[in-house]
């Protein structure tokens, strides 16, 4: 899994990284400093339903893996700002990762990830598409087909999108107006099981 970006710094996160993030809250917590910038743990608690407490200390532990810093210019007192650095993460097949205790952290980290990200995708379609104005009805929308391709295929249509989606991110990441708000941009490419194969 990559927030995929050509001129961020990519960062393949190690299994110590992804420990960190197997956490649902933890990985809450990383998604609303990526995507809504930042935080305290008072504000982040408003958010999730958790206590401060709660979010504080998961704060921390992202923190010591680097994963998230405290802006400490923002930060008076006892109320501490937090934000994930810029630059892009991946979720990447290493060394680390193909031994049992790796392959475990990247499996807990990934599917935390895509629970996420499926459960927006669902809570949006089914429940707050109605409560939008008609021009952001308009706009959403979610595709998906089959085909019959070859990985190399497959490959070179992932580096299509990969490239049109990167441009997009690139280029309004950090817009401002009335009109603009956060937008998810995802796509999915990954060959199925076959019929009666192991799932």
């Amino acid at each position: 899994m990559e927030e995929n970006s050509k001129t961020r710094e990519l960062r393949v996160l190690g299994v110590a990284e992804l420990r960190a993030l197997g956490h649902p809250l933890r990985m809450r917590i990383f998604d609303i400093l990526s995507q809504h910038g930042p935080q305290t743990s008072s504000t982040l608690a408003e958010l999730t339903g958790e206590s401060s407490g709660s979010t504080s200390y998961h704060l921390r532990i992202l923190a010591k893996q680097d994963l998230i810093r405290e802006i400490p210019e923002r930060s008076a007192g006892r109320e501490r700002w937090w934000e994930r650095p810029k630059g892009s993460t991946s979720f990447g097949d290493t060394e680390d990762t193909r031994t049992p205790a790796g392959r475990a952290a990247l499996q807990a980290a990934t599917a935390e990830f895509h629970r996420l990200r499926t459960d927006e995708l669902i809570d949006f379609f089914t429940r707050r598409v109605y409560r939008e104005p008609e021009e952001w009805r308009e706009a959403a929308s979610s595709y998906s087909t089959t085909a019959k391709m070859t990985p190399a295929q497959l490959t070179e249509l992932g580096a299509r999108i990969s490239t049109l989606v990167t441009e997009a991110g690139e280029r309004y990441r950090d817009q401002e107006g009335d009109d603009v708000r956060v937008v998810s941009i995802r796509a999915d490419l990954f060959p199925l099981s076959p019929l009666g194969g192991a799932s």
